[in-house]
């Protein structure tokens, strides 16, 4: 993957050859994040009908500026030398934007979090209490290459009633201001403030640092990106942060699973795409199996392009293997390369990922539920799946209508972040003329 820096280069490259634009405006971030909150206030007070409104109006200007989309896009992926998963995220499709719109039109069709009374009781002295779901406020979205992360942001962000401050890669930045043009017109369409979707005016990295530090402004910062991204913004954020640093996914195969499905499941949780965070990237064998099943599982694999990192267990079936190290294990590859490890039973395999996992998702295939139990309640992780593919880790596929983003923290939200995980809460109390002795 490209690092940041080169992806500036590159998007100088492509400025070079955009046809002439609007020069974008000269605010900070710290003058939008004040323009979202004003625009926030507004936006949490309005009602569902008028949010759901501006959803389906941005899908709308979503597919009238498809074409423009795509050539914003064109001039993004002009720019950028990286490799194939890479472009594969960066790459819109008039597929792609179409989902785009249909997810926007699924997220106004979920219930409204905002004003649900979560919980409700009375106290002996009379008085009632509820806990009531609110907006969260002004919410900052640092994202790399996806495009598609900045529709999906906003449109959950309005959804409950946030105003989004986004701050997209400059790999990405033609694409992102797009998509951001249709999110406001969405906006401005429902008689909302466009001010509650902010995109930063511009690729200068000074807007990230901006972002951490705007504590008073800035109530949640999502980043969604690489590692060195997530974990810059963990380092440096003055403000609270939900995000996951890896996809570091496993897929273990018990000697109690169908060997059909085993393979059907690996293939499709390494290969369907092997660029996003769901990916498996460790697939983890039973030894009374393995000396059958993985060689069929390798060869499903290596037809659609994967290649291999392999432990001494896996060689001793497959000499072939390349060998697999321990920093290997601990790679998340984000392309078309599995690491394979023949473990003794279910301990083995809970151990390897304590040892190597990073919280986001596994999954387990067998017959037994005991011991798909046993996986189950064994891993820490944010997501687990029993025999189902890993990339089945997606807000979509939940049914958030899309995600803005997945959390492996202990605290607030886990696994994909949809609208109500970005609420928060008051408590209303109701009295009678009630003082306190």
């Amino acid at each position: 993957m490209n690092t940041e820096e080169d992806s500036r280069q590159h998007m100088a490259t492509a400025e070079t050859r955009a046809p002439q634009q609007d020069a974008p405006s000269p605010c900070s971030m710290h003058d939008l994040a004040h323009k979202a909150r004003l625009a926030a206030r507004t936006l949490a007070q309005s009602s569902s009908s008028e949010r759901d409104k501006a959803l389906w109006a941005a899908a709308s200007a979503l597919r009238e500026s498809a074409p423009a989309i795509l050539q914003a896009n064109a001039l993004d992926l002009a720019a950028s030398t990286a490799n194939d998963a890479f472009r594969d995220r960066l790459t819109l499709t008039p597929e792609r934007v179409e989902a785009m719109a249909r997810g926007l039109e699924d997220i106004a069709d979920l219930p409204d979090p905002v004003g649900q009374v979560l919980e409700e009781w009375s106290r002996p002295n009379g008085l009632r209490i509820r806990k009531v779901a609110t907006a969260v406020g002004v919410i900052g979205v640092i994202y790399e290459s996806r495009p598609n992360v900045g529709a999906d942001a906003a449109g959950l962000c309005i959804k409950s009633g946030n105003a989004v401050l986004l701050r997209g890669g400059s790999e990405s930045l033609h694409s992102a201001r797009a998509i951001h043009a249709a999110m406001q017109t969405g906006l401005r369409n429902a008689g909302l403030p466009e001010d509650a979707v902010q995109i930063a005016p511009d690729a200068d990295r000074k807007h990230v640092a901006d972002m951490l530090t705007a504590s008073g402004l800035v109530d949640l910062i999502i980043p969604r990106g690489g590692r060195s991204l997530v974990e810059r913004v963990q380092r440096e954020a003055r403000v609270p942060v939900l995000a996951h640093a890896e996809g570091l996914c496993h897929t273990y195969v018990h000697s109690a699973a169908d060997h059909a499905m085993a393979r059907r499941i690996v293939l499709n949780a390494k290969m369907r795409r092997v660029g996003i965070c769901g990916a498996t990237e460790t697939l983890l064998i039973d030894a009374a199996i393995a000396s059958v099943l993985l060689p069929q599982i390798v060869a499903d694999l290596a037809e659609q392009g994967c290649t291999f990192r392999a432990d001494a267990a896996a060689r001793q079936i497959m000499p072939d293997l390349p060998v697999g190290t321990q920093k290997d294990f601990a790679t998340e590859w984000l392309d078309a390369v599995l690491n394979v490890a023949v473990v003794d039973g279910v301990d083995e395999a809970l151990d390897h990922i304590a040892r190597f996992g990073s919280s986001h998702t596994e999954a387990i295939v067998t017959a037994d539920e005991a011991v798909a139990i046993r996986f189950m309640n064994g891993v820490s992780s944010a997501v687990v799946m029993w025999n189902a593919s890993t990339q089945f880790c997606d807000g979509g596929e939940f049914g958030f209508g899309a995600e803005i983003g997945i959390a492996t923290g202990r605290f607030h939200a886990r696994g994909p972040v949809g609208v109500e995980q970005l609420t928060t809460f008051r408590y209303e109390v109701i009295g009678s003329g009630q003082v306190r002795p």
